[in-house]
Order: structure tokens, then sequence, then C-alpha cells
């Protein structure tokens, strides 16, 4: 049943659908791993980088919403659910414990460099089906670049 009639061909909405789907599971997780590494990390540079995760979070947390009306408005319900995001969720996540500062910017530069890495996959994917869509991945590609870029600055001179 469709409640919500898109404005795309079917085959636009699925590969459309899809990336949005997909874009919206790592958004959310990569939400929940940099507030993990925001309670646990430890170190010299505790503060700037306990509050440099929460940027991360509340970008990550309003792009999902974002993604996820974009997906409605299409006629695709979002998966936000916790199983579906455990299930399907594949961006490098925090071990359990206490976390070293050092090593928070590095699970972050790593898990922001392949979050773009997809991001930009599905931009790709999206540039005939929807170009609406293809515009709001780039957006959020340009920010968790950013996001990335200070992180990796954290660490220069490399430990």
């Amino acid at each position: 049943m469709t409640v919500v009639k898109s404005t795309l061909p079917d085959d636009a909405r699925r590969v459309t659908g899809q990336a949005l789907q997909e874009t919206l599971v790592d958004l959310l997780g990569l939400s929940l791993v940099a507030k993990q590494a925001h309670w646990n990390v430890v170190g010299p540079r505790f503060r700037s980088i306990h509050l440099q995760l929460d940027e991360v979070v509340e970008a990550a947390r309003g792009f999902a919403d974002t993604v996820a009306e974009r997906a409605a408005a299409l006629g695709v319900t979002p998966d936000g659910r916790p199983e579906t995001v455990a299930a399907a969720y594949g961006l490098p996540g925090a071990k359990d414990g206490w976390l070293r500062d050092t090593e928070v910017v590095g699970l972050m530069v790593q898990s922001l460099e392949e979050a773009v890495t997809r991001l930009r996959d599905r931009i790709e994917v999206t540039d005939k089906p929807d170009p609406v869509t293809q515009d709001l991945l780039i957006g959020i590609t340009a920010e968790l670049e950013k996001q990335r870029w200070m992180f990796e600055a954290e660490n220069f001179p490399r430990d």
C-alpha cells in the first residue's frame, strides 16, 4: 500500500529510495558511534574532542531527519528502527570501554571517510533518477568531509 504517491517513475523511486535508506542507516549509526565515543573519550584533548563529537552527532541526526523526510516525500517509507540500523550498519564502530583521545580521532576519521565514500557512490547512482536527492546527498557529503578534515587535523603530526 502506498500512502504517498511519488513524483518519480517506479525505477527512479526504487534507486533513490535505496540510496536514501542506506544513507539513513549510515547517519543514524554514525550518530550513535559519535555519541558512544563522546561518553567514553579520555586523554589530554578530552574536552575539545568531546565537544567536537557533539557536532558530528548534531549534524548526523539533523541529516538523518532530512533524508527520512525526503524518502517519505517520495513515497518510500524510511526505516530507522534500531534493529534495522543494527542489521544494516557497515561503518566502523567504537570498541567497548574507555577510548583514548587519539583512538577516537582515528575512529572518527575512518568512520567519516567510509561514510563519505558510500555517499559518493549514492551521489553517482542518483544523478539521473533524482537530481534533487543527489543535491541533498552532495550537501551531506560536504559537511561530513568537513568533519573528517577537522578530526584528521587533530592528530597532526601523526602520533
